[in-house]
């Protein structure tokens, strides 16, 4: 209770929260102290990541032979019905950012006034051009030129620019297929013979080749709830055997936004303001999740083609991480036990199996104070991530980073979590050699088979601010640690090199175009 009131004391004194804001925010769900550490994130702004070197294979990342990857992928099979598996996919929000540039063509264009050709070379919209040339080839063409046709009884008679604009148009507007509005999961990624099939259909299908333990197969998806019968409306019409689970993004996680004078934003009725809080809030959901071991996954890494070589390499990363949690298991087992008089073997193991180490003046602590330190270490959720080849895309990449305590750790890095007026930083960043493709399998219970709170694992100061404006007015706002970022800091990191045939993202539109979604 002490904490609370100085909490509450605090904002009363230095922001004039009243009872109507206390009340407000409890009704929202959301703990007091919590606010009082975002708006100090705010005032005293959050300590970036130090970087110490980019990740690399030999160092800190695993490659491992065919042969070797074969082996894993015999581990997995022979194991899987030990484990409750399954697969955890973040599917919220709309993809308006797929849509993006279509979206500035509908808004800055018109066939009466201008040419495509000329719109193009006004706004250097290569993105559109490519769209236009490949337009026959999207999954979805048939369907929406069906609908244009049908609603422009004149079709055959415009012009090929007005052609163009209106099938786009028929794309996004609310009162035609409104695509940028809609979950990614839902969209028509790809078509076989006259079917669509939307990421959903995809992820069951990898759901059913790869979680499938004691007969049963689980998969989770995160959604928005004002879209949760659409994502279970495609479910129930393709599940097949899958158990298929949803949650949405617990309330509670949100966060305070200020303005840029970094007081809390109120609304026009005077209501604190606030937003989501990224996708580090999903930590929550995953937390909620009772299997053993949980694949994840984004909603829009999916593929037409290469589904044997996507799951090999799942059952891959499976297999690893079951041999590793066993070893892990034996050793906390024989810490607990106190059958283990020499500890040089279970440093040996952490250093070269998990890439975790100790603290440099380690070997100066007592023999309980080692025990207790490695302990400590081996307890801890495990993560087994691939990695791809860095070519060029935005997001995250494989770093060992600087701790307070003197060593370094494993961590997947986003650019918004470094210092950008460090030349060094940005070096380091630059060099990257390897990307994260969000491909992760997840060890979340303990070797007594108790789930791991996996809030404790949690770095709060991973978060970042950024800026965003809400009725015409700019505010900042707080992003939580990123899931595979900060929130999962103080986990066992594995990173194991995985080839670019796994990973296939849907970032924009024309990435449909790409072979990996277009049907051989």
């Amino acid at each position: 209770m002490e904490k609370d009131f100085t909490a509450k004391d605090y904002l009363v004194t230095a922001y004039g929260f009243t009872a109507s804001d206390f009340k407000y925010i409890e009704e929202y769900g959301i703990a007091v102290d919590k606010i009082r550490r975002e708006l100090s994130f705010f005032e005293r702004g959050i300590t970036k990541i130090d970087l110490d070197r980019t990740a690399t294979v030999c160092d800190g990342i695993f490659s491992f032979s065919e042969t070797e990857m074969e082996a894993l992928v015999s581990c997995f099979e022979a194991h899987k019905n030990d484990y409750v598996i399954e697969k955890f996919v973040p599917a919220s929000g709309a993809a308006s950012r797929m849509f993006k540039f279509l979206i500035d063509f509908v808004n800055d264009f018109h066939p009466d006034n201008e040419t495509i050709n000329a719109y193009i070379n006004r706004k250097k919209a290569l993105e559109l051009s490519v769209f236009l040339v490949g337009m026959e080839k999207f999954p979805f063409y048939d369907l929406v030129l069906e609908e244009v046709k049908s609603f422009y009884n004149n079709y055959d008679a415009f012009s090929q620019d007005e052609k163009y604009y209106y099938f786009i148009s028929m794309m996004l507007s609310q009162e035609g297929f409104d695509f940028a509005n809609k979950p990614k999961g839902i969209l028509p990624f790809h078509k076989q013979g006259s079917i669509l099939h939307s990421p959903i259909i995809k992820h069951l299908k990898e759901t059913t080749a790869y979680t499938e333990s004691l007969g049963v197969q689980k998969l989770h998806f995160t959604v928005s709830e004002e879209h949760l019968q659409e994502f279970e409306a495609i479910v129930n019409q393709n599940k097949a055997n899958a158990s298929v689970s949803y949650s949405f993004q617990h309330l509670a996680t949100d966060t305070l936004s200020v303005d840029m004078n970094n007081v809390p934003f109120r609304l026009e009725d005077g209501n604190l303001f606030f937003r989501p809080g990224g996708h580090g809030a999903l930590i929550e959901n995953l937390g909620q999740l009772q299997s053993d071991v949980i694949f994840i996954k984004n909603i829009d890494n999916v593929a037409f083609n290469h589904f044997e070589e996507i799951v090999f390499y799942k059952k891959a990363l499976g297999g690893l991480l079951f041999q590793l949690q066993q070893e892990t298991f034996f050793y906390l087992q024989q810490l607990e036990n106190n059958t283990l008089s020499n500890l040089d073997e279970i440093v040996t193991f952490a250093n070269e199996r998990l890439n975790v180490f100790l603290p440099k003046d380690f070997s100066k602590y007592s023999y309980e104070n080692q025990k207790q330190e490695l302990y400590q270490l081996l307890n801890r959720p495990i993560r087994v991530c691939g990695m791809v080849k860095n070519e060029g895309e935005p997001g995250g990449g494989p770093f060992w980073v600087n701790e307070d305590n003197g060593t370094v750790s494993l961590q997947i890095v986003e650019s918004s979590q470094i210092d950008q007026q460090s030349e060094s930083q940005k070096k380091i960043f630059a060099e990257s050699t390897h990307f994260n493709p969000v491909d992760l399998v997840c060890g979340v219970k303990n070797y007594k088979g108790e789930k791991f709170n996996l809030n404790d694992f949690v770095n709060p100061n991973a978060g970042f601010i950024v800026q965003k404006t809400k009725n015409g007015k700019d505010i900042k706002a707080y992003e939580l640690p990123g899931l595979w970022n900060g929130a999962m800091a103080n986990w066992v990191t594995v990173f194991v090199e995985v080839p670019l045939v796994t990973f296939n993202p849907v970032k924009t539109v024309n990435d449909l175009l790409k072979p990996a979604h277009q049907q051989e």
